[in-house]
């Protein structure tokens, strides 16, 4: 039997200014209907680049410059514009990292979901529409008869990536590529939407290709990997073979990463004042209740853990002890003294003591700014720092975030890999000479060898800086390698909170043991032994209910 996808001696270049550089250098790759091929890699390793030229797609700024891409034995580097038109979106489908920032966020899901059959011609819009609920339905969607005439806002972030995967499956295609599909999910929704996936590749017999930076999670979803590093495919073997006994160091390095964990801190003194104070917040958005008497608090010098999944008030927590959100009751206190709810009532001082980096470094930077302009804003306003001496402010920060002023003060975002932008996150927060700082999910979107970059620099600027972290997280490893104390939410509020050897030793809190339980193992048969434990029958039935 002849290979669906068939890539041969494919080279790929990028250009930058005028010069076109080798991003994918020689990759060949052979899938059949029904199997799955992991591609894993660190970041800028070629990974995203490979599975879209695998539908014949390059970037802007992207070329093939040599090679073969064969789909069902059609040539698509050779095939013509209206050729791949007839192909994509019928019988190959892309489903996107980020489904929020994918869905047009003006049209209601359903009206998206039908697009693609109607134009293609497989079904009228009608017979699209009752297609789309039973695809809803499979995929284990919440009142599927409903959901799809909501907009894209109004469901959860776990919803969205499962409507985006029946999205497309609508015209049934052949080959479906998964780029990091799961990426910014919390534990218990990645269960669902993996569990998900799997079960309708299988169902409908479909080919995939799944890119992701978590050896965990494609262990579970491929029958075979793929390793690349800076273009270069290292090796490739079934994932049983590659899991046990990999060849190369590289590979050996992939899976021994996240070894850091930072030894446990001795008890802070009952008498000690907090840095910030969090003391029975309740908040609302408009008349929805979203946090209930959550209180904690967060020393000098430590981090304190926020987990729980999506919608649990992680974030909302946040945006109280910043301003953005005035608590409906409750008091945020910083070295003892009471903030004004609203951000806009505090000192440029109080301000400048409470700082945050962003999850997406790709939209918390201005892609029109600088690095120096970036950083040197804050520096500015909040220091009162200009000319020579807030450059050299800005290139004292530069060196704290390990990245050399001369190779990258006058660069612009798109010109970093997404590691370096986040450090340039942190290094715009440290502008401000903080006490205390807000890390919002930063190492969700990296590769596991940049975040364990990422965590050892945050580690050693606390340590420097004295720096107090509140660390939002849904990643129990990135807990186990960070945290001080970790502070368990759901439903807004506080289950349990302690100590993270308490935290991490039984027994648990129900929930606590839940999230703990979820977190993907490096064995092919761990999703499924989960679900046969949780007593689901189906894979795609762990969807239903959050594992109750």
């Amino acid at each position: 039997m002849s290979a669906l996808v068939e890539i041969r001696d494919l080279w790929i270049e990028g250009r930058s200014d005028e010069t076109w550089s080798p991003i994918i250098n020689g990759a060949s790759l052979s899938l059949n209907k029904g199997e799955v091929l992991g591609l894993i890699g660190e970041s800028g390793a070629g990974k995203s680049t490979l599975g879209l030229a695998a539908m014949g797609f390059t970037r802007d700024g992207v070329r093939i410059s040599k090679g073969t891409v064969l789909f069902d034995g059609v040539d698509l580097t050779l095939a013509s514009a209206s050729k791949k038109r007839e192909l994509l979106g019928k019988r190959i489908a892309y489903v996107a990292q980020s489904a929020a920032a994918s869905f047009n966020p003006a049209h209601k899901l359903m009206d998206q979901h039908t697009e693609g059959p109607v134009q293609h011609g497989v079904m009228s819009r009608a017979e699209s529409v009752k297609d789309g609920i039973e695809l809803y339905r499979r995929l284990r969607l919440p009142n599927p008869e409903e959901i799809g005439f909501r907009y894209p806002h109004q469901v959860s972030g776990g919803q969205l990536q499962r409507a985006m995967t029946a999205m497309a499956m609508s015209c049934r295609p052949d080959l479906i590529i998964f780029d990091e599909p799961t990426t910014a999910l919390d534990v218990t929704t990645q269960i669902e939407v993996l569990a998900s996936i799997r079960d309708i590749v299988e169902q409908f017999d479909t080919a995939a290709i799944y890119i992701t930076h978590d050896l965990a999670v494609v262990a579970q979803m491929a029958d075979r990997i793929k390793v690349l590093l800076k273009g270069d495919e290292v090796e490739d073997a079934d994932t049983r073979t590659m899991l046990t006994h990999p060849k190369e160091d590289y590979t050996k390095s992939l899976w021994a990463v996240r070894a850091f964990e930072r030894p446990q801190k001795p008890a802070v003194h009952t008498s000690a004042t907090p840095v910030l104070s969090v003391q029975n917040v309740s908040a609302a958005y408009g008349k929805i209740a979203v946090l209930h008497d959550v209180s904690f608090d967060i020393h000098q010098g430590r981090t304190v853990a926020v987990v729980g999944e999506s919608g649990s008030g992680k974030s909302t927590t946040a945006r109280c002890i910043t301003g953005l959100l005035p608590p409906s009751q409750g008091v945020i206190q910083f070295d003892g003294q009471s903030l004004p709810a609203n951000y806009k009532q505090r000192n440029k001082d109080q301000l400048r003591q409470a700082q945050m980096i962003y999850q997406m470094a790709d939209t918390a930077l201005n892609p029109r700014k600088t690095v120096g302009e970036i950083i040197g804003r804050p520096v500015q306003f909040y220091m009162g720092l200009s000319g020579k001496q807030k450059r050299r402010r800005v290139e004292e920060l530069l060196d704290e975030i390990e990245m050399p002023a001369a190779q990258y003060i006058d660069r612009l975002p798109s010109e970093l890999s997404g590691g370096q932008k986040q450090r340039i996150g942190i290094a715009r927060a440290l502008a401000a000479e903080p006490k205390f700082i807000i890390c919002d999910e930063v190492t969700s979107a990296l590769d596991q060898l940049v975040a364990e970059g990422i965590l050892k620099l945050l580690a050693r600027l606390q340590d420097d800086l004295k720096l107090s972290y509140m660390f939002i997280t849904h990643d129990l490893a990135t807990v186990k390698a960070i945290a001080d104390e970790v502070v368990v939410m759901k439903d807004g509020e506080v289950v349990e909170q302690g100590p993270k050897q308490d935290m991490f030793a039984p027994p648990h809190h129900p929930y606590t043991d839940l999230l703990l339980s979820s977190v993907p193992e490096m064995d092919p048969d761990w999703l499924t032994n989960l679900l046969n434990e949780r007593g689901v029958d189906n894979i795609g039935d762990a969807a239903v209910d959050k594992m109750s």
